[in-house]
């Protein structure tokens, strides 16, 4: 089994959509341009959830995407962790001519003693940025979640780009992560608002690093 990679969840997390376009420093990210707003084109993507055969190309995505190695890594340690890797929510995006695009990732954390779900890493190859892959990976595993009967999902990332999948501040919830970080970059989301949402701190998996 491969060794379990810590890696600082901070520099990680908050890149995870935008690649190398934002700059990590401390806890504040710093955009250069938001990669989904205003596409160029919106191509017809295919989303489905990874296939034994996909781990290769996942990692390529990954690579890709990132400056380094980091959350390439993570993804493989956390698929190597039968407490965080749950089946079916590992998305990827498929251009129509059948290229993998984009990829999402929600892996099982907890908030307090309750167990909830952790968006990211998520990454869009160079090519196809700014035009929606990386968001429909991310609504196709949201939904994948909702109809496990999942309910709270939780991300570090981007205060302009998460709300659009309708995430809002944790703190909102009392929901708080296990380090310092501005207010507006911890956000949660209820996937169905009747049930109750735990508050308490945010527990990530072994690979995060925290």
């Amino acid at each position: 089994m491969r060794e379990m990679v810590a890696v600082p969840l901070q520099e990680i997390i908050m890149r995870r959509e935008h690649g190398a376009d934002h700059q990590y420093t401390g806890h504040v990210l710093h955009p250069q341009k938001d990669k989904e707003t205003n596409p160029t084109m919106t191509p017809s993507w295919t989303t489905r959830p990874e296939r034994a055969g996909d781990v290769a190309a996942i990692r390529d995505i990954n690579l890709a995407a990132f400056p380094g190695p980091h959350e390439a890594d993570l993804v493989e340690a956390l698929r190597a962790d039968p407490q965080a890797w749950l089946p079916g929510l590992s998305w990827l995006a498929e251009a129509p001519g059948g290229d993998l695009a984009g990829y999402a990732l929600l892996t099982r954390c907890h908030v307090g003693d309750s167990p909830a779900l952790a968006l990211g890493p998520c990454a869009v190859k160079p090519e196809h940025q700014r035009r929606g892959s990386g968001s429909a990976a991310i609504r196709a595993a949201l939904r994948a979640a909702r109809e496990q009967g999942e309910n709270l999902v939780v991300v570090l990332g981007h205060a302009e780009y998460y709300p659009r999948f309708g995430f809002t501040p944790a703190s909102g919830y009392g929901i708080r992560p296990p380090f310092d970080v501005e207010d507006k970059y911890m956000m949660a989301l209820a996937l169905d608002p009747a049930r109750p949402v735990p508050s308490g701190v945010i527990r990530y998996p072994a690979a995060f690093g925290v």
